[in-house]
C-alpha cells in the first residue's frame, strides 16, 4: 500500500473490508480519500439495487449501494470530532447506520437512500459518543441527550453562557435552566490524572490524597459481594418470576440506557390504558421485591 498523499489504488474486496474498519487501509486519510472516488449512483441504478435487494436478497447489490453512499458517512462523523473520539470510530460506527439504513430501503417509496440514510447514520453516531464520552453518564435522559447534542453549537465560541442565554437555550430546547448550566459544566470539564505525571517526590496527585478506608475489611468485602450478586444473579431471577408482558414492561421502563420507555408508549404497544401499564409495572415490582426478599 502507497503511504499517505500518494494515489491509492484500492480493489473493490478491499474497500469491502474497510467499510467495518476504515482504519484497514493504513490511514484514516487513505480511506477518505478511496471513497471520496468511487462513483455516485443515478436515481435509476439505486431503485435497480433497491429493488434487487429486497426481492432477490441480492447481497451484492446491497455492497454497491452501501460503497456508493461511504462519503456521506465521512461527511456525517467529521461534525462529530468535537467530542473527542478518534475519527475512524466515528465513521465505523457511522457505517454501520448505513448498513441498517440500507437494509430497510425501499425504492418504491420514492426517496433517496441519501435522505432516508441521514438519520440512521447521526443515530449510530449519537449512540456512541453518549456510550463513550467520559462525560455523559450511561443513565442520560432523552432530554439530556438533546441538549448535549445541541449545547455545544449554541455556545458561542465555546465561551460561558450569561444567565439570558441559560434560559434562551432552556425554553428553546425544552429542559430545565438547572439542566442546561449542569451541561454546560460537564462539556466544559478536562481530564485530569490521578498520578503525577512525573517522578518528583513531592509532586502531588488526586490520588495521593483518594482514601481507601475499610475496603478490604471483611465486612465490607461481605457487603459488596451481596450487592453485586443482587444486581446480576438476583436481578435476573426476580425477572424469571414475572409473565412475558410484565418482564417487558419492566425492562423496557427500567433497565434500559435510554431513559425508558414511558407508559403511553407501552400502552400502544399492547393496546391498552396508560392506567393499565402502571398497574401491571406496580404489581409486577411487588412481585420482583418479594423474590429478592427470599
Amino acid at each position: 500500500m502507497k503511504q499517505k498523499g500518494s494515489s491509492l489504488a484500492v480493489s473493490g474486496n478491499a474497500l469491502t473490508l474497510a467499510i467495518a474498519n476504515p482504519g484497514a487501509l493504513g490511514t484514516i486519510d487513505a480511506y477518505i480519500s478511496a471513497v471520496n472516488r468511487l462513483p455516485v449512483l443515478s436515481a435509476e441504478q439505486e431503485t435497480s439495487l433497491g429493488r434487487r435487494l429486497r426481492d432477490e436478497d441480492d447481497l451484492d447489490a446491497a455492497r454497491q449501494l452501501v460503497l456508493s453512499h461511504l462519503r456521506l458517512v465521512v461527511s456525517i462523523a467529521r461534525q462529530y470530532l468535537g467530542y473527542g473520539l478518534p475519527h475512524a470510530d466515528l465513521i465505523q460506527e457511522g457505517n454501520i447506520g448505513l448498513m441498517k439504513a440500507v437494509k430497510r430501503f425501499d425504492p418504491e417509496r420514492g426517496v433517496r437512500l441519501v435522505s432516508f440514510a441521514v438519520h440512521w447514520i447521526k443515530a449510530e453516531i449519537h449512540e456512541y459518543i453518549v456510550r463513550n464520552w467520559r462525560l455523559v453518564k450511561v443513565a442520560t435522559t432523552k432530554a439530556q441527550r438533546k441538549l448535549f447534542f445541541n449545547l455545544r453549537s449554541m455556545r458561542p465560541d465555546g465561551k460561558t453562557l450569561d444567565t439570558q442565554r441559560v434560559d434562551d437555550i432552556a425554553r428553546e430546547l425544552n429542559v430545565r435552566r438547572e439542566d442546561v448550566s449542569e451541561m454546560e459544566v460537564r462539556l466544559s470539564g478536562r481530564d485530569m490524572s490521578l498520578e503525577a505525571q512525573d517522578d518528583d517526590d513531592d509532586a502531588y496527585a488526586p490520588i495521593a490524597y483518594l482514601s481507601d478506608e475499610g475496603r478490604q475489611e471483611p465486612t465490607r468485602v461481605l457487603e459488596r459481594k451481596a450487592v453485586d450478586e443482587l444486581q446480576s444473579t438476583g436481578l435476573n431471577n426476580a425477572l424469571e418470576t414475572l409473565d412475558p408482558r410484565s418482564r417487558r414492561i419492566i425492562e423496557a421502563r427500567w433497565l434500559k440506557d435510554d431513559g425508558g420507555t414511558t407508559l403511553h408508549e407501552l400502552a400502544d404497544e399492547f393496546g391498552v390504558s396508560a392506567e393499565r401499564i402502571r398497574q401491571i409495572e406496580s404489581a409486577a415490582m411487588k412481585k420482583m421485591r418479594g423474590a429478592l426478599v427470599t
